[in-house]
This record gives C-alpha cells, structure tokens and sequence, in this order.
C-alpha cells in the first residue's frame, strides 16, 4: 500500500461578502471579446456565435467541464443542458463507460462530436477555455476535483454533502474564498420555492419562538432495504474493462474490488460517504440551518447513537438517534424515522416540510396560503430560478448563489459531527467559530481523512 498522507487544510479566510472578486485569469468570454477585436482579417461567424436566431451569443454563454458522468452527474449534465446560455464541452470520468454515455448525451444535445473527455480530472481543471465545472463523484472524490477546479479559475457545482469530511468542505469553502470563486453546493431542496417559503414563515414568528427542529431520516427506500440484506462481504472479482479503480478509490486506502463497493452503493462506506445521515440528511438538515438563520454556524453540543450491520461489506448507520444543541438553546432532535422531512415546532404551532418536494403541513393551515401570507413575512429568503440556473447566473454576476460553500460546508459538518459522536459513543462540545471539537482530540482527528498518496488537497499550488 503506498504511504499516507496527512490533510493540509488552507488557512481560513473571514470575508464572506455577497459579490464574489475574482484574482484568476480572463475567461473565456473576456478572452473572446479581446482576441475577436484584435482580428484584422475577415472570417466567417456563425449565427448561432452572434447570438442571432434564437442562439446565445458565445461570448454570453458558459461553458461547463463536468467531473463524474453516472446517474447524478447525467443528471446534472441534463440540467446545464436546459440553460440555453449554457455549453458542456468537456466531460471526465475514470469509468469510461460512464464517461462514453456523457459525451454520447452531450454531442446529441450539441448537435456535434465535439464534447472533450478527460480521464484525468486535472487537464479539465486548467482548460483555459472551460468556465465552470460541475463536480458529480462519490462524495470522497469532491473536495480535491473542486479545489484543483478552484485553483485552475473555475467555478464549481459540487453535489451534496460538499464532501466526505468536516476538514475537506472546510478547505473547499478557503480556498473559493482565497481565489474569489463560486461555489454552489447541491443542495437543490434549498432552491425549492415552497421550501423558501416555509422558512420564511418560521422565520418570521408566526409560530412564535422556534425550540425545537425534528428531523426525520428513515432508511426504509427499496435501495436501503437491499443494502441492509448485504450481511457480509462478497467475494473479491476482476475490475471490469475500461473501469480505473485505483483511480476511483483515489486518496482512501487500497481495498480488492467488488462491485457493490463502487457504482451507487459507495455511499454506504464511511470512507467513500457518510450513509443516509450525508445522502438526505444533506437536504434536511440544510433546510433546517436555513428555518433557523443558522447558515454560517451550526450546534455547539452533540449527542448521538446509532447501529450498523456488523460483518457487512457497508458499515454506515442505519438507525440513529440524535440530539444537536444551538448555543440559543434550541434542539435538533433526529431519527431514523418516517416520513422524511423536518418540522419546526415553536411556541405558538409548528411547520412540517416534507422531503422531498417540500410539501407542507402545520398546526395554522391558514398561514400555507402563499398569496395571502408572503407579505405578511417579515424576512425575506428570495426565490429561486432552479438550482442550476442559480449557479449560471451566479458565474455571470459573480453574487453569491442561493448553496455557497459556506452553506454547504456548515451543513456538512453537523451531519459529520453526529456521524462521529455515534463513532466515538460520547458527547462533542464544537465551536463553530473557531470550527474544533473542544477538550477532545481524538473526535478532531476524525475531522480530517487521512490521504494515500499521491492525492491531497494542495493540487494546484
């Protein structure tokens, strides 16, 4: 096995303004711009580059490397696709049948053969003519694509949780806010409007003084339930053709192959994911930090206990119960189970968001009528064009978008944190502003993986 190495976590940077300063190279549309206008000669330009017929002007549009091509990252894949000032030209996957399926969808979108594809993540990360890079791997793979995309000037997409650690969503976040990147977090319940909505409600006391959040995170879904029949571990195979699995197990310890280790059911090994306390919890809890106002801190006490199956290839928790305390004394009170979702329960009533789609239920059905009540609510969320679009704009604007990373980081760190409290069986007492575990070294040597190497997160420097 080669030799580990420790994480280097980039120093925190306190600026955390709306509007995003970007110290990287000219983009593409700047570069554009410049060398069309340098041109002495005449040359032919299409319609579609002008911007004429119903096109997007080139100069207008962003371009996107996508980093990840299975069924989340077609998926989001499809969505940039949508944004007619949108151009995946560039797709990566150490799977080259994923990455073949990428390009295929990608060229029949574009009505060409001209979609890139890259083995290698860190040839897309430099492309001086890719603007944006959407980051769609199992979740131990995100932090170091979205900071070697960060460190080539390129914003990023990267899916929910922001990554596989508390130290790694932590580096993510310095290191956009030293090169004056975006990013935006995955978490589309966020830009759920209804779910905004919802907030606001709370937000705004029409349930009185918020004390308590229940969050519901059944495993009881039909993949779940084939997961925990996996009682053992299955007999090690050959790496099929065309698959790097050196390349997928990237900085986590070299283990023998076997298929239901990689491709969807990753996310059941704590080395590859966090089990459904990062897949959905992602999504409530995220919703939860924002009902609360809680966006750029999190709980400051932890309690937690949970199960796994013992001598299963999988050894996420499948059954948890948790107590997470805000420093304002309000408790986030968790299970594992049903119906998915979070309710606020304040002292005059109480809103149920169900997840997902955000269909609401409360104790003053009066007060779900939208029309009637939005202007009645005293803070103001916004509303949101769709995730992808959110991002697209953001790239354009350069304001902040609706999951930035410091959003997405907090979120990953509660659902971390509990993960660990189960882990170590004791209490945390966390800081969320100086971002440690107090008096408990052991619980902050888990906040950090250690690296096999070569990967590590000072790709770029």
């Amino acid at each position: 096995m080669d030799q580990s190495k420790p994480l280097r976590i980039p120093p925190v940077v306190s600026d955390r303004t709306s509007k995003v300063n970007s110290d990287s190279p000219p983009s593409r549309r700047s570069f554009l711009k410049s060398s069309s206008a340098a041109l002495a000669i005449p040359f032919f330009v299409s319609p579609s580059a002008l911007g004429l017929a119903g096109h997007v002007a080139a100069s207008d549009r962003i371009t996107i490397g996508a980093i990840g091509t299975g069924g989340k990252g077609r998926h989001n894949i499809e969505q940039f696709l949508k944004e007619k000032d949108c151009q995946v030209i560039a797709v990566g996957d150490v799977d080259q049948n994923h990455m073949k399926v990428g390009k295929e969808m990608t060229d029949q979108h574009n009505g060409n053969s001209d979609c890139r594809t890259y083995a290698d993540f860190r040839e897309m990360a430099t492309a001086a003519d890719i603007d944006a890079i959407c980051v769609s791997t199992p979740d131990h793979w995100h932090a170091i694509t979205t900071i070697a995309a960060l460190r080539g000037g390129k914003d990023v997409y990267c899916e929910k949780p922001l990554a596989n650690s508390v130290a790694e969503s932590m580096a993510m976040r310095d290191v956009a806010n030293q090169k004056g990147r975006i990013i935006q977090c995955g978490s589309h319940e966020r830009s759920n409007n209804r779910a905004r909505f919802g907030c606001e409600l709370v937000r705004s006391g029409r349930f009185g003084k918020i004390h308590t959040v229940e969050i519901n995170l059944p495993c009881d879904d039909p993949h779940h339930l084939e997961a925990k029949k996996l009682t053992n571990i299955p007999p090690v195979e050959e790496v099929p053709a065309g698959f790097d699995y050196d390349a997928w197990l990237g900085h986590t310890a070299t283990v023998p192959y076997i298929p239901r280790r990689v491709h969807f059911w990753w996310r059941f090994n704590l080395a590859y994911g966090g089990g459904e306390m990062t897949d959905r919890g992602a999504h409530i809890i995220d919703l939860a930090q924002l009902g609360l106002g809680m966006d750029d801190s999190g709980p400051v006490h932890y309690q937690a206990k949970g199960a796994k199956a013992e001598g299963s290839l999988y050894d996420a928790y499948w059954e948890y119960d948790f107590v997470n305390t805000y420093a304002n004394g309000v408790k986030m009170i968790g299970k594992s189970e049903g119906p998915r979702g979070l309710k606020f329960i304040g002292e005059d009533g109480w809103l149920m968001m169900h997840i997902h789609g955000a269909n609401l239920e409360s104790s003053h059905p009066e007060l779900l009528d939208e029309a009637k009540n939005e202007r009645q609510n005293r803070v103001k969320l916004g509303r949101s064009p769709g995730h992808h679009r959110d991002f697209v704009d953001s790239v354009k604007s350069r304001k902040q978008p609706f999951a930035t990373a410091e959003i997405g980081h907090r979120t990953a760190t509660i659902c971390h944190l509990n993960n660990i409290a189960i882990k170590l069986g004791r209490d945390l007492k966390w800081d969320p502003v100086k971002e440690v575990v107090i008096d408990d070294a052991q619980a902050n040597a888990l906040l950090a993986p250690t690296m096999r190497a070569p990967w590590s997160l000072t790709i770029g420097t």
